[in-house]
């Protein structure tokens, strides 16, 4: 799925739309997806200005995104074209290294569980294989106001 796909799903566009490619997906079970981390995004400009560091909120913020597209991809009818998508919350976030300039970020995405229309993901994110950062998050779909 590439960046124009992925905008349908999603309502966020730049600079806040942190998923630039799904590479690989089993509706209803996985989803693995990357950001590319880039210096011309406008959070280093202050995060931090002589060692520019992505922020955990934002790392979370692409594990919530990548749950969005699970979530779509899973149940269409549900949470697919013209949903909003809330995050609900997160629980058990940990974070192992700095994401840095020039890294890729892959985010893996797992379907725990949905109950009503809470849904549950377990989430992690890597850089080359190194653990970054993980989370278990919880978000719910709702109708887009008028």
């Amino acid at each position: 799925m590439e960046v124009t796909e992925i905008m349908r799903y999603l309502p966020h566009r730049y600079p806040f739309l942190l998923v630039d490619r799904v590479v690989d997906c089993e509706p209803g079970k996985w989803l693995r997806a990357i950001k590319n981390v880039t210096y011309n995004e406008p959070q280093f400009t202050g995060h931090f200005p002589h060692q520019p560091i992505l922020p955990g909120v934002l790392i979370i913020e692409a594990m919530a995104q990548s749950t969005g597209l699970l979530a779509a991809k899973t149940a269409p009818e549900v949470l697919g074209e013209g949903k909003v998508y809330y995050l609900v919350g997160v629980d058990k976030v940990r974070f192992k290294r700095p994401v840095v300039p020039g890294d890729q970020l892959t985010l893996i995405t797992e379907y725990v569980r949905h109950k009503r229309n809470i849904w549950s993901f377990s989430c992690k994110a890597e850089v080359d294989g190194d653990f970054v950062a993980s989370a278990e998050i919880m978000c719910a779909a709702a109708e887009p106001d008028a």
